[in-house]
């Protein structure tokens, strides 16, 4: 049997001043949405331009409650609608971990809406702009997951070279996939790769919600391939036929996607135009 590696014991704590402390976890989230508005600022002003650097900016506010009030209610109701109907003040307890993708995706849709409904700015075309960018949040929230410690992978195989043992009982002293890895590469690094080579295709970036297709598509199949080597939340399990409540979640996504690129088509006033065809 090939020897394992062990979890190196991360402080989840970055920084700690008397009694305030930043995290890791709060430093993805920060770092995720100060990164992404820099992108976002520049994919924003190339042709077709759907919004300014000033508008953008302004974005991030949005950005930031969209995400965070949609991240965590999406875990309360998805994941443990029970434990919180119990004992609802335990909501607003976000330090203490239970973050959902799927609810933090929502929240920022809702928060795309309601910004560019406010501002006359086109939806789909400022939303394609913003799921080139998404990539980066998720690369450094996997990341902040394997520094934690937790969301650590199922059982591995004795001639995996690179299975992990992580701490506490609840992982036990089983080697493990580190699929918080696998994610920050599916999830993060390659999407982001795909999501990349399509914007720079001015014909592509015309068809406002092509770009939001591919990503929620991206997403979905990521997404559903790492549950794969994901273990499941200890209070769900498995759920039919072996599959996770991420995937379950990761349908809805699927299948929004494929609907936006193949109803996607370019702007009224740039249909005509050859330099987009």
């Amino acid at each position: 049997m090939l020897p394992v590696l062990l979890f190196p014991q991360f402080d989840p704590v970055l920084v700690r001043i008397g009694p305030f402390a930043i995290r890791w976890y709060a430093l993805a989230y920060i770092a995720g949405l100060l990164a992404g508005t820099w992108l976002v600022q520049r994919l924003a002003q190339r042709r077709p331009a759907v919004a300014t650097p000033v508008q953008v900016g302004d974005f991030l506010t949005w950005a930031t409650l969209g995400v965070v009030l949609g991240g965590r209610l999406g875990y309360v109701l998805f994941y443990q609608p029970g434990r919180f109907l119990a004992h609802p003040l335990e909501i607003l307890e976000v330090w203490g971990g239970g973050m959902s993708f799927h609810g933090g995706m929502l929240g920022m849709a809702v928060a795309i809406v309601l910004f560019c409904w406010r501002t006359g700015i086109p939806v789909l075309g400022f939303a394609d702009r913003i799921a080139v960018a998404a990539p980066i949040g998720l690369f450094l929230g996997r990341i902040a997951n394997f520094i934690n410690g937790e969301l650590w992978g199922r059982p591995a195989p004795a001639w995996l070279p690179w299975a992990m043992i992580f701490p506490g009982e609840a992982a036990g002293p089983i080697p493990r996939h580190p699929s918080q890895l696998y994610q920050a590469l599916l999830e993060g690094v390659v999407l982001f790769a795909v999501m990349l080579a399509l914007a720079g295709r001015q014909r592509l970036r015309a068809r406002f919600g092509l770009l939001t297709g591919a990503f929620l598509c991206g997403y979905a199949i990521a997404r559903s391939i790492g549950e794969l080597f994901r273990q499941p939340d200890a209070f769900l399990g498995f759920l039919l036929a072996g599959t996770t409540m991420g995937q379950w979640l990761s349908l809805p996504m699927l299948v929004a996607g494929l609907v936006l690129i193949l109803r996607a088509r370019p702007a009224a006033d740039l249909a005509a135009d050859p330099a987009t065809a």
